[in-house]
């Protein structure tokens, strides 16, 4: 745990190497506390006499979701900003390693970066209502230009590292971005090809290599800072002092996965708000109470971990240190082992790459040690699963945590890890369990960029296996259109509730009714103490051509559940007679490029030797069609169908594909989640077959 009284000096070096020597002026701190005191003063309860509940303008306001539920009075991220200097103005905020070495940030030195980035975006030509887009990878410097930006009244817009040219131009262009902060040369070579239309760029900031020449309206984070040194306070001030909660000042962007991306516009309220309430729903501490130390990995152009890193980091005083760039292509676990994060949150493929990695080393130890680990992980998910939370534990479960569990949390760098969060797409049931073997219970959350994130949290003290927790405190929900079963579409109203979709009002009419709520097009259950069940979404509800409802997501997780060796499951059936379904086996991932090798991990080779198969790779099995494993794969399938509702539901043909879903074949989005649009296209010859042969 940090001691306060020694981190200013410690932070103060660190924080000149980022900026290469520039001073940070104490006047303009001081400023910023005068400056905090006259807003407090300032009526922050916007007129909303004469606003709706959205608008689809990037200059809108909009009505206060003010209710009984949640009547405390709305404030702007830099009101936010300034509670948190007041309490933790010492604290360290950023860890970045620089030449191998960990440097820091105070929350004083971090808001004064802040600030000099907001002068030199206004410097620049930032007009208000337009955006700084950011194409980064997860930095100091993209925090400092995100909030630099709302201070400087403009609209944060992050962009996926991995989006083309032409989405690049797309989000530039619809979000009108005066300015484009990147981190390499790649991506500034993405802008160049594109800038010719993109009629508001005025200029592109450059910060984790040096351009390779000069070039005009290129600045380096350095130059952009030295201009900022040239406006002064006063002028930024008065713009801060303008700031209404009920404005926009975050651009979401909708990952494509259900049609072209839509800009989802987030009010300072949506974002102050949603730090403050949605975090303490899954128990993030505030500094006083304990420090918080979290890792930033996940892309922060996604609203889980924009809301999770950068402003519940701010709203509670945490320390977010940075992992490298190559996090996910298998760095992240040596971060994770320096830093030792109290909280961790990760999409379901990234618990399924540490449970993968586990399992690799398993295979490979001894017989006793293999035996050991499988012994401790049975004791303990039996014990979670009878008993879950409960704090007293037998003696046989306590041992095998102190053995052999606390030994692997540590090798993975989870020994101080109290909370441990997913969220953005469904997980199987397997990984669940194999976490709560390790006595990582993984809690999950259920929101959408329309809902700043979680609108749904478990945590701690609010868990239930399968369940994406209860609604977060001062937020509504209900389910419409009920079906015997008690499923229905999950409708969301309260403060998280997003303004409306940029420039396009036939959409956002379509997601918000008349009352505001917000339609999420998800399906699920509530249980009678709250907890929310996600069945699938109303729009990959399969409908048969014998009129039969089928929501694909619970039979796609019986197979995986039922078949380890399978990695993606995709029901198809939709206007068909029958069900169909394309499997991908879990391959080896390129370290280099996290593109699906054709080697088998591990445990898919494993399940093959119990199979009475001797293959290795995805195309040993695809071009042998191997008896043993398609045999094995065939009574996984009926296994399923044994347990189906009705005979409707069974699945009747299946295939496997020669490769995995990925980012780059077009199958997977940004945040991992199945483009099923895309794979039905991509696939369409094959699954024709399925039906073709029907007819014969």
């Amino acid at each position: 745990m940090l001691d306060s009284a020694e981190a200013p000096q410690e932070s103060s070096a660190a924080s000149s190497s980022l900026t290469d020597g520039q001073t940070l002026s104490k006047e303009s701190l001081s400023h910023a506390l005068v400056l905090s005191s006259s807003e407090k003063e300032k009526d922050v309860q916007p007129d909303g006499s004469e606003e709706k509940l959205w608008t689809t303008r990037a200059d809108g306001r909009v009505r206060t979701r003010i209710h009984p539920t949640c009547p405390q009075p709305p404030y702007t991220v830099h009101q936010m900003f300034s509670e948190t200097l007041d309490k933790y103005g010492d604290l360290r905020a950023i860890g970045f390693k620089r030449q191998g070495t960990w440097e820091h940030i105070s929350y004083s030195q971090y808001y004064l970066l802040a600030r000099k980035a907001a002068k030199g975006f206004l410097k620049l030509g930032l007009e208000p209502a337009h955006s700084v887009a950011i194409l980064g990878f997860n930095s100091p410097e993209w925090f400092f230009s995100a909030v630099g930006t709302i201070f400087a009244g403009g609209i944060v817009t992050g962009i996926y590292t991995t989006s083309s040219p032409e989405a690049c131009q797309h989000i530039a262009h619809d979000s009108r971005a005066n300015v484009i902060v990147v981190d390499t040369q790649k991506q500034l070579e993405k802008i160049l090809k594109t800038w010719k239309d993109l009629p508001h760029l005025k200029a592109v900031v450059i910060y984790g290599e040096a351009p390779p020449e000069k070039m005009a309206s290129v600045y380096t984070m350095e130059e952009l800072m030295e201009l900022g040194d040239e406006l002064p306070e006063e002028a930024l001030d008065s713009i801060i002092n303008t700031q209404q909660p009920n404005q926009c000042c975050v651009l979401v962007y909708t990952s494509g996965t259900t049609g072209s991306p839509k800009g989802v516009m987030l009010s300072q309220d949506n974002i102050t708000w949603t730090a403050r309430y949605g975090s303490q729903a899954g128990n993030i501490q505030p500094a006083e109470v304990q420090q918080e130390v979290v890792v930033s990995y996940l892309p922060l152009s996604h609203i889980a971990a924009q809301i999770y890193d950068l402003w519940t980091g701010i709203q509670w005083g945490a320390q977010v240190c940075f992992a490298e760039p190559d996090a996910l292509k298998g760095s992240l676990v040596n971060t994770l082992r320096e830093v030792e994060p109290t909280s961790h949150m990760g999409v379901p493929r990234v618990w399924e790459k540490f449970m993968e990695q586990i399992q690799a080393v398993a295979a490979q130890s001894g017989f006793i040690r293999r035996k050991m680990l499988l012994w401790a992980m049975s004791v303990t998910l039996e014990q979670n699963l009878t008993c879950p939370g409960s704090d007293l534990k037998p003696f046989t479960a306590r041992l095998a945590d102190y053995l052999v569990l606390a030994k692997v949390r540590q090798a993975l760098g989870f020994a101080k890890c109290q909370k441990s969060f997913y969220g953005a797409a469904p997980m199987t049931a397997e990984t669940q369990h194999f976490f709560l073997g390790l006595n990582i219970p993984l809690y999950a959350g259920y929101g959408l960029s329309e809902t700043s994130g979680p609108h749904f949290m478990s945590g701690p003290c609010n868990y239930r296996l399968y369940s994406s927790g209860k609604v977060v405190p001062g937020c509504l929900a209900k389910l419409v259109n009920e079906d015997a079963e008690g499923i229905g579409e999950i409708c969301l109203w309260g403060r998280t509730i997003f303004m409306g979709y940029l420039n396009m009002e036939d959409k956002t009419r379509e997601a918000i009714d008349a009352e505001g709520w917000l339609h999420t097009g998800d399906m699920g259950r509530l249980d009678t103490d709250g907890f929310l069940y996600i069945t699938g979404r109303l729009k990959e509800l399969i409908i048969t051509a014998g009129g039969e409802n089928v929501p694909p997501v619970p039979i796609e997780e019986a197979v995986k559940m039922e078949l380890p060796i399978v990695s993606n499951a995709m029901l198809i059936g939709d206007q068909r007679k029958f069900l169909s379904m394309l499997l991908t086996l879990k391959c080896v991932l390129d370290p280099d490029t996290s593109e699906p090798t054709d080697s088998l991990t591990e445990p898919a080779v494993a399940f093959c030797q119990r199979v009475g198969s001797k293959a290795t790779t995805v195309s040993e099995i695809v071009g042998t069609k191997d008896e043993a494993v398609y045999q094995a794969i065939e009574q996984g399938i009926q296994s399923v169908n044994r347990n189906a509702a009705a005979r409707p539901y069974h699945i009747q043909k299946w295939a496997i594909l020669q490769r995995d879903f990925s980012i780059s074949g077009g199958e997977l989005g940004p945040t991992m989640k199945v483009k099923r649009l895309t794979v039905l296209e991509k696939y369409k010859d094959i699954i024709d077959s399925f039906y073709q042969e029907q007819k014969k």
